[in-house]
């Protein structure tokens, strides 16, 4: 049967994608659904298109130069797919394929009125809709002109559009064959779409539905606003009804003409309250049926309902599982790490692993439950507040839930009321031995698991990892620790706060913090400026780095003037930080380590922009910034009534924010390092299963557990299709935008700032790090492609640690997730950079290369030009 080339619809299902395609594959699955009815039809399938491709070999060489582009050169793939199309089209069908299409026509009504539908192997599946991607043409009448619009639904394999979505998803262009449903015309009333899920909020409980008169082609193609309906729980809650002015009918003689609404009927809702509840019940049973919310296209004859498409909605972003029916907020882990990119399966499960908290996946990232904290009358307070302060938009989101007063289950508090016996622990000295004291125990316990490892492999390297976890957490959950980082964050917020109602100063920290002692990840950016200042004076050294492309370059270093100072001064650096990388917190990401080469470019920034000495001069700066502040700040103090109590409370608050903020950088620097000890050791297995033939790559690990990888280790048996789909789910999740706050209805919610004291037009976000600043932006998603020069104004998605080299070169931040204490907050303190972080779609709506104006003390950013 896979070979034949004409199939009925009631002969397919879902199980025959590669067959028919993705649309014929659902349209049959749809016909085995008690009480839905589909048009009757029949398709043309795949193995006839191949057939066609193998009458024109030119095509192949036309498939590898497609293969080829970047999908951003829309002219040569625009010249490329019109070529193609237009050897398809040019094709004679061959007789016995054309009689087998001119029999099933004959079966349903040889001079009815068809709809040609294109139906290939890529679309309408979990990961990727394909939606307007091919070609439908309508009300088809003859045999002569089916067959014509056959070959053109081949050909719609090549559109434009499609190419560069396939090229976008990773879809090879070979592998994506082309079926060709035909199905009888439906001569609608109404028609138009069902969402079974809010398209907009993502809510899984909440139906949508889309609806004008006459065929659905109106409103497809953006003809004419629909009316819009919602519908909860078996009843309409929401109704917009649109003046439809136009609607699309099919002529007599085949092809469909648009035609004016009677004035009277234009604002007439298209369907009644009563069809609409029907119509989303028979969408649940749809949704039932394929087990995941759909996008479904129906009609409407004589009040009765057929349904002509069914897919997934792609762009829902999933619900992490709960195992129960009990309502649950989730919070993103990725805001807070600032990472919002998908994650490996690896990755996941060891963060996971090492969290100290329980954690839920979701779409490639990690979700944490914030139903008990929300629900408990002695812990909603205090959550919330740090909520606000981290993030206003996180806030407003858990608020905007609360506010409802029907989601969040009202829980008791988890312990008896009051504080812990005891008494709260007594608050750290500001005594900067503390900081050492810690950082000494962390180093100590990262010498004995790097010591210990060595001798550990095969299931007893995981049994090892196991306890190491436990001691991971143990350094990261040891109180004291966990004091320090809340005392540079307390005396942070309290300075700010004192000093704006004492002092009506701004952000009065963010000077006060300058050049704070021991911030690892601040002097991470600095200490590349010092290998810059050993590279320098060797321009054969120089030459040499401005062509380096592969990881290998260390070792020609020294067979160059000056190359052996370069490369242990880059050695040097690495053994310092070489553990970081863009999105640290996924394990499976290359270190800098593993990949030195990316160091390159921002050496070489510095080499070109910076003076000799710029670290420490700039350190140095930042102090004396600093110090002047301090003076400043306590003599105005004395001058106020009961000014020495405020000054001397302020000069202890100022000591402790010195001692303590640098901290606040050091346990992700431990976790890091950590990691890269994990990883070494886990892919040296991965090596030893690439010896033996279980896998063929080591990177095939990073698509499983930490669990799975052990059993694959004690099994020496690996599931190839796992892999592979585990692959594809990775890609998919890539087109997916997290929200920071989401629902177990699956409502995805983005908060707002309820602000009205910024200038009309400008971007809202945090202030974070005081002062005005106007430049250059650069809109900038891949640390790797980065290319400033001073004065320029940094504006990317997120920060993370491993982009601090950059921050010394540049004028401004914006991002679009941060919070006050997150790090590139905490950097651009540091550095006195004016920063505005948490500015909602900031990449999208600033241009590369506009000017534009940071607000960073009141968090608004200006677009100039």
């Amino acid at each position: 049967m896979i070979e034949q080339s004409v199939l009925d619809l009631q002969e397919v299902d879902e199980t025959l994608v590669a067959v028919v395609g993705g649309k014929a594959a659902n349209l049959g699955g749809l016909s085995r659904i008690e009480g839905i009815r589909v048009p009757a039809g029949f398709c043309v399938t795949t193995a006839a298109f191949r057939r066609i491709m193998a009458e024109a070999p030119s095509i192949d060489e036309r498939l590898d130069q497609l293969s080829r582009l970047n999908p951003d050169d829309r002219e040569t793939i625009r010249t490329l797919s019109a070529e193609i199309r237009r050897t398809i089209e040019g094709i004679t069908i061959p007789d016995d394929l054309a009689s087998a299409i001119t029999r099933a026509l004959g079966q349903l009504g040889e001079q009815a009125a068809y709809a040609v539908r294109s139906s290939a192997t890529a679309e309408d599946t979990p990961t990727a809709s394909f939606a307007g991607q091919q070609t439908t043409y309508l009300n088809v009448v003859g045999p002569a002109a089916i067959l014509q619009h056959v070959s053109r639904c081949w050909a719609s394999l090549f559109t434009e559009r499609a190419v560069i979505y396939r090229l976008r998803n990773g879809v090879d262009h070979r592998t994506a064959h082309m079926a060709v449903v035909v199905q009888r015309m439906v001569l609608s009333d109404a028609a138009g779409i069902l969402f079974t899920a809010d398209p907009v909020t993502g809510n899984r409980k909440v139906a949508t539905v889309d609806a004008s008169f006459g065929l659905g082609e109106a409103l497809v193609s953006g003809r004419v606003n629909p009316d819009v309906f919602k519908v909860r729980d078996g009843e309409v809650v929401d109704r917009a009804v649109a003046a439809k002015q136009r609607a699309v009918h099919a002529l007599p003689t085949g092809g469909t003409q648009e035609v004016t609404i009677d004035p009277q009927r234009q604002e007439q809702p298209a369907l009644t309250d009563a069809q609409v509840v029907r119509l989303v019940r028979l969408g649940r049973r749809i949704e039932a049926h394929f087990g995941s919310p759909q996008d479904i296209e129906w009609c409407l004859v004589d009040d009765d309902f057929q349904i002509v498409q069914s897919r997934p909605i792609t762009t829902l972003f999933p619900i992490p599982a709960a195992g129960d029916r009990e309502n649950h907020v989730y919070l993103s882990v990725g805001h807070q790490q600032m990472m919002t990119d998908p994650m490996k399966p690896l990755g996941l499960s060891m963060w996971r692993l090492t969290a100290m908290a329980p954690m839920h996946e979701a779409g490639g990232r990690l979700f944490v439950d914030a139903t008990r904290l929300l629900g408990s009358p002695a812990s909603r307070a205090g959550f919330l507040e740090m909520a606000g302060r981290t993030d206003p938009l996180t806030r407003d989101a858990l608020d905007t839930i609360l506010d409802r007063h029907d989601f969040v289950p009202a829980l008791p508090d988890s312990g008896p009321g009051g504080p812990p016996a005891g008494g709260a622990p007594a608050p750290l000295e500001t005594d900067p031995a503390i900081v050492t004291a810690l950082i000494e125990r962390s180093q100590a316990s990262i010498a004995a698991l790097r010591r210990d490892i060595r001798t550990k492999t095969g299931p007893a390297l995981f049994d090892f990892l196991l306890e190491a976890f436990q001691e991971h957490k143990r350094v990261l959950g040891d109180p004291v620790n966990m004091q320090a980082i809340m005392a540079g964050m307390d005396a942070t917020s309290w300075l700010n706060e004192r000093l704006g109602e004492w002092l009506g100063e701004k952000n009065a920290a963010d000077t006060l913090t300058l050049s704070a002692p021991g911030n690892v990840t601040s002097e991470m950016g600095l200490a590349l400026l010092d290998v810059a200042d050993v590279i320098r004076p060797h321009p054969e050294v120089v030459r040499f780095l401005e062509c380096v492309e592969d990881d290998d370059f260390l070792d020609e270093l020294p067979k160059l003037a000056g190359g052996t100072e370069a490369r242990d001064a880059i050695e040097a650096y690495l053994d310092r930080y070489g553990m970081r990388c863009v999105g640290e917190i996924d394990i499976t990401r290359p270190r800098w380590r593993e990949r030195p080469a990316t160091l390159v470019p921002v050496i070489l920034d510095n080499v070109r922009t910076f003076e000799p000495g710029a670290a420490k001069r700039r350190f140095e700066q930042g102090r004396q910034e600093a110090q002047k502040k301090t003076q400043e700040v306590l003599e105005r103090l004395r001058a106020l009534p009961d000014g020495e109590r405020k000054a001397d409370e302020t000069k202890r608050m100022i000591d402790r924010v010195r001692t303590f903020i640098g901290y606040r950088e050091y346990p992700k620097y431990g976790i890091v390092s950590r990691y890269l000890i994990y990883k070494l050791a886990l892919l040296e297995e991965a090596e030893r299963l690439v010896q033996a033939n279980v896998l063929s790559t080591t990177e095939d690990v990073f698509y499983l557990t930490f669990q799975e990888f052990h059993d694959v280790v004690r099994s020496k048996q690996m599931d190839d299709k796992l892999i592979q789909q585990r692959r594809d789910a990775f890609r998919s999740y890539h087109a997916l935008t997290p929200p920071r706050v989401l629902t177990s209805d699956g409502e995805a919610i983005t908060g707002a700032y309820r602000r009205e004291d910024v200038p009309t037009g400008a971007l809202i976000g945090l202030p974070v790090s005081a002062g005005t600043v106007e430049g250059r932006a650069r809109v900038i998603l891949d640390m790797a492609q980065a290319d400033l020069e001073p004065g320029d104004i940094l504006v990317t998605a997120h920060t993370d640690p491993s982009w601090t080299p950059l921050f010394v070169g540049i004028a401004g931040l914006v991002t679009e997730v941060g919070g006050l204490m997150t790090h590139g907050a905490v950097i651009a303190r540091e550095y006195g950079l004016p920063a505005v972080v948490s500015v909602l779609d900031a990449t999208r709506l600033i241009a590369d290369g506009q000017r534009i104006r940071v607000h960073g003390s009141d968090g608004y950013v200006e677009l100039l030009s």
